[in-house]
């Protein structure tokens, strides 16, 4: 694996925040598939850094949900599977619509959602897109008006990236999502919160039934 091949870090604060930024991005452009092993020693000989930054680095990718740590298996990349996606987005549905509504109805600018949209639109890889779709979904729920409700959606973020990464390998639906990510802001940029809360509610409801239907024909 080639951590480094298109990750073209920007100025870094530190060590571990260059290597964390590293791995993510390899995770989520999918370089590092979910279930490959990471091993610190092969980790830091790539980075050129000592293991202490790449073990930090990990520990916080195992908080966000982005890895897994085995007492047996040691670190690896998190696997999606069907329950998975399904428990992530499940708090999305609660959580994101509401956020949404308080903030339109709060008259909250608009503006990081629209430049969000305009950075998927000219994204030139995958990883990109994703960054550009997260920060998308970030503005509007940020300026809800209460920092613990985002806060709580900031915690599912990476791992609702990695659900889309690994989908849109096998089912590139990013120009859909994107058409439906344009209805939303119309609608939130009119003022309509009901409306615009609904659109995203649907928004998120029909990617995850898309890539993951259930047999039983029941909603995520």
């Amino acid at each position: 694996m080639d951590l480094l091949a298109g990750a073209a870090p920007t100025p870094i604060p530190s060590r571990t925040q260059y290597v964390l930024e590293t791995i993510k991005h390899g995770i989520l452009t999918g370089r590092l598939k979910p279930g490959q092993a990471l091993v610190e020693t092969e980790l830091a000989a790539q980075l050129g850094v000592s293991k202490t930054p790449v073990r930090e680095a990990l520990k916080t990718l195992a908080g966000t949900g982005l890895v897994v740590m085995s007492q047996y298996k040691g670190v690896t990349v998190r696997t999606v599977d069907a329950e998975m996606a399904r428990q992530v987005y499940d708090v999305r549905l609660l959580l994101e619509p509401e956020a949404l509504r308080r903030t339109v109805t709060q008259r909250a600018s608009l503006d990081a959602a629209r430049d969000a949209l305009a950075r998927a639109d000219g994204a030139g890889d995958r990883a990109d897109r994703s960054l550009a779709n997260r920060d998308f979904h970030r503005a509007l729920y940020v300026p809800c008006g209460n920092p613990l409700l985002a806060r709580m959606l900031d915690d599912v973020r990476d791992q609702a990236a990695l659900v889309s990464a690994v989908v849109w390998q096998a089912m590139p639906s990013w120009e859909q999502e994107a058409n439906e990510h344009r209805e939303i802001l119309a609608r939130a940029l009119d003022g309509d919160a009901e409306g615009a809360a609904g659109l995203l509610h649907e928004h998120i409801a029909s990617f995850v039934a898309r890539a993951f239907p259930e047999e039983s024909g029941g909603t995520p």
